[in-house]
């Protein structure tokens, strides 16, 4: 039994926000039918995305509805807040939310006060002060980036189709991905794929045509797979005509021209930034303790260090890994996200009801990445794949792991579909802007200025 009534607060709706309010629903489900406990999550977005589907998304495989999860349907039980807790009190027991009444109403943020904290925000894009790339850089961190990326490659496809100046041409056919980790490759391995079976509908446009540019500061690709199946990713890279440049940084990208540290100039309309991530900035805005990198400290228990009431988990949280030795800590990533999150549920359950918390021990098992249609590498449990083992790997891995049935069997029937049949071609940039029609036939301004997009679109 709880020994008083609680409320928990859940801050972000990513895996660990929303795996572990799913798991507290299930785990304090006769206290949430007493009132006994009450679990708010606020988050940005009215769903969780499942991140690793954002490049099969992009090049179609998926649709982008199921690379998401509504929040509200797999968590009936928790209050849903969409907003952004903008600074948190925990000395207080206080949270400042700003949410989307309260910009309607003009009334500032509002308060909100807790028992039990649990801080899951995750990530953001890491940047870095590149000239250009604020106007004209395009991230690959969320499902409406990944679809619009795809809408803007196929624009390209069709400028350079449909235009006289060969420079304008080259541009267009040049896209310039910056950061080898799973982000960057697997997104440069699908739309490559994509673009390169779009291309046998354009009369004047070939998959030689188009040059795709992969640029790495370090000395590999793909650390979490393993030194050897990097290299080979690199091989199979450069055999699909893509360029790969190691131990190399991006410059500036100013006035569409993408200047690389070896020298290179590469005339671009599309210059796509994953190159890592950094904590949220909520963490900053706490009375939490933090370490050098400016994640929460925490402990093998996923509470926060020096602190009670107060838990952490995923890519804001430094959790001590005890599979690894004195030291490590446990990678920002998925796999890790996943199983932390149903540990912490636990704990939380097991603090309330006076109990003993469990620690958090997972040994990392792998890792696998698609390169593209039938192509991948696999690094799981010391056997190294690659080719249509690990791309079949890799799918049915993820299909194991996207939450819901309702997710895993519309994925699944959208694989077969697209086994069976072509893919599709078209771009729906316009969805960006969709009241730009009406506004033009009402005898607006067009709102868009081609002058004014800084990703080059129409």
């Amino acid at each position: 039994m709880v020994k008083e009534r609680a409320r928990i607060l859940v801050v972000g709706g990513g895996y660990v926000g929303m795996y572990t309010a799913l798991r507290l629903q299930r785990r304090l489900k006769q206290e949430l039918a007493r009132g006994e406990a009450e679990i708010t999550v606020v988050s940005p977005d009215p769903y969780m995305t499942y991140q690793p589907f954002l490049p099969e998304a992009a090049a179609g495989s998926i649709s982008p509805r199921h690379v998401v999860v509504p929040l509200r349907r797999v968590l009936p039980q928790c209050r849903v807040v969409i907003g952004e807790a903008t600074a948190i009190d925990h000395a207080k027991r206080t949270a400042t939310l700003t949410t989307l009444a309260t910009e309607e109403e003009g009334t500032g943020t509002e308060q909100l006060s807790y028992d039990e904290l649990v801080l899951a925000p995750g990530s953001i894009s890491r940047t870095l002060p590149i000239p250009g790339l604020a106007e004209h850089g395009i991230g690959f961190k969320t499902v409406e980036e990944a679809i619009g990326l795809r809408n803007h490659v196929i624009e390209q496809m069709d400028i350079a189709s449909s235009t006289r100046d060969p420079a304008i041409r080259d541009a267009a056919l040049t896209f310039v991905f910056v950061g080898g980790g799973y982000a960057g490759v697997e997104a440069l391995g699908e739309l490559e794929d994509m673009a390169r079976y779009a291309a046998r509908y354009y009369h004047n446009v070939r998959p030689e045509d188009m040059k795709w540019i992969l640029v790495e500061a370090s000395d590999r690709i793909l650390p979490e797979v393993g030194e050897d199946m990097g290299r080979y990713t690199v091989t199979e890279l450069r055999r699909r005509n893509i360029d790969v440049r190691l131990h190399t940084r991006l410059e500036s990208c100013t006035d569409r021209v993408a200047v690389l540290s070896d020298g290179a100039r590469f005339p671009t309309r599309t210059v796509v930034w994953t190159a890592g991530v950094k904590p949220h900035p909520i963490l900053a805005a706490t009375d939490l303790p933090l370490n050098g990198r400016g994640r929460l400290k925490c402990t093998p228990e996923l509470t926060i260090e020096g602190t009670t009431h107060a838990w952490a988990a995923g890519d804001a949280a430094a959790v001590p890994d005890v599979t690894a030795g004195e030291g490590k800590e446990c990678a920002p990533n998925a796999q890790h996200a996943l199983r932390q999150a149903k540990v912490l549920g636990d704990n939380i359950a097991h603090a309330l009801r006076g109990e003993p918390l469990e620690t958090y021990a997972h040994k990392y098992a792998g890792s696998v990445a698609s390169l593209g249609f039938h192509q991948g590498v696999a690094h799981v449990y010391g056997r190294k794949l690659k080719g249509y083992p690990a791309w079949f790997m890799h799918r049915v891995y993820h299909l194991s792991r996207v939450p819901t049935f309702n997710r895993k069997a519309r994925v699944l029937a959208e694989w077969v579909l697209s086994g069976l049949f072509k893919r599709e071609i078209v771009s729906l940039g316009s969805l960006e802007h969709p009241r730009a029609e009406f506004e033009l036939a009402a005898g607006g301004k067009h709102p868009l200025n081609p002058e004014d997009d800084p990703k080059g679109s129409s």
